[in-house]
């Protein structure tokens, strides 16, 4: 989504400055075209030389300094421009925008622009909260300009409250948002299961699968971007879910099954990635259970099968399943897609290199009820899943939805 993209980060004087250099060195990573303009204030938290070091590209730190690249300067830079993000934004510049001040290059280039500009407050919490610089944030607010965060927490000058930059994570992933143009599934509401489930044996120990959650927290990340309202439900995970897609988080299949059913009747589309246990102790010890000698038998009941019961309240939805095999993929697969009633399968067979649970690659297979099978090669789970959602947009179009 950031590649090719010209991106313009502006840093003003705040301590908060220094994030500036991670956000840069991650935007170039994701493949974007990055210019970065520092106020006179800014320059004393940071040198320009770190900059211009990541981004690869001139860091422009004067009003009337000799251009070095004419054609991407001065009003030019603001023509080009995909997007202007200010991080972090001081209660300076939000005036300076506010009331259309144009007495730095960072001032001239935010008014001249017809990009979307991203400002990312960070301020003392009392600076904040002053009914001035409310006044001036709601205002830009109703004229078009954008806004993440600020988060809350501890203060550089001591104090806690509302005021710090937030999480860049959630600035870049707003910033993806804002590039990401094409909303083909907007008015959509689409679920997506993800993670492991874990079965208790007792207070310390249970049964679980090796998923990380990945793939899921991409398909759910990717429908959003794509403009759908994503409910996420989640298995223990660490991941974080992209901002803007909401997340329920539950732990047993049997939590799953009730969150799944509960949800499932509103949603569009459903998307199953989840690694749901296929069954869990028949009974649960309130308390730890003893190491003893002769060895420990364990007698297992079956889960319920979630994927089985939306294929039987399926009507106009649709509705996609994960299948991670370690044989016959394609037949077992294909022998899924068609007793559940699903529009499609996705498959993968697990012990090959780059397939497998925990990692950023998967290989898989997108098998059809008729017998289509669409082989997709080693890629990353975003990518895996904009190509999931693009047979879905596909299969909506056939319904005429």
């Amino acid at each position: 989504m950031f590649k090719d993209r010209r991106i313009i980060v502006g840093i003003t004087g705040s301590i908060a400055a220094y994030k500036a250099i991670e956000l840069v060195s991650s935007l170039k990573k994701k493949g974007a075209d990055v210019y970065c303009i520092m106020t006179k204030s800014a320059q004393k938290f940071l040198t320009p030389l770190t900059l211009r070091t990541l981004s690869q590209n001139p860091v422009i730190t004067e009003m009337f300094a000799e251009p070095q690249l004419w054609n991407v300067e001065h009003v030019g830079l603001a023509e080009a421009a995909d997007l202007i993000m200010v991080v972090p934004a001081t209660a300076n510049i939000i005036a300076k925008v506010c009331y259309g001040l144009a007495d730095d290059f960072l001032s001239t280039t935010i008014m001249a622009t017809k990009a979307p500009v991203l400002l990312a407050p960070a301020m003392n919490h009392q600076m904040y909260w002053n009914p001035i610089v409310q006044e001036n944030i709601a205002s830009l607010k109703q004229r078009g300009y954008l806004f993440v965060g600020p988060g809350s927490g501890d203060l550089a000058c001591g104090a806690r409250g509302q005021g710090r930059l937030i999480e860049l994570e959630v600035i870049l992933g707003k910033a993806e948002e804002l590039l990401f143009q094409d909303k083909p599934l907007q008015g959509k509401k689409v679920l997506v299961t993800a993670g492991p489930t874990r079965e208790p044996l007792d207070p310390v120990r249970f049964l679980t699968n090796r998923s990380s959650g990945r793939m899921g927290y991409a398909v759910a990340k990717q429908a959003y971007l794509l403009g759908a309202e994503v409910l996420l439900i989640s298995g223990p995970t660490e991941i974080q879910p992209f901002p803007g897609v909401k997340c329920l988080r539950i732990e047993t299949a049997q939590e799953m099954y009730q969150a799944v059913l509960a949800h499932a009747e509103d949603c569009q589309i459903i998307i199953k990635t989840a690694a749901v246990a296929d069954y869990r102790p028949k009974s649960r010890s309130a308390e730890k259970i003893k190491k003893r000698s002769g060895g420990l038998v364990l007698e297992l009941t079956n889960n319920p099968d979630i994927l089985a019961e939306l294929g039987k309240k399926k009507k106009e939805q649709i509705l996609v399943g994960f299948a991670a095999e370690t044989e016959k993929m394609l037949s077992f697969a294909a022998e899924k897609a068609a007793q559940k009633n699903l529009d499609f399968i996705v498959a993968n067979d697990i012990t090959q290199e780059g397939a497998g649970f925990a990692g950023d690659t998967n290989i898989v297979s997108l098998v059809f009820p008729a017998g289509e099978i669409k082989n997709l090669g080693k890629m990353s789970k975003d990518d895996v899943a904009k190509l999931i959602l693009q047979e879905v947009i596909k299969i909506m179009g056939e319904k005429e939805w």
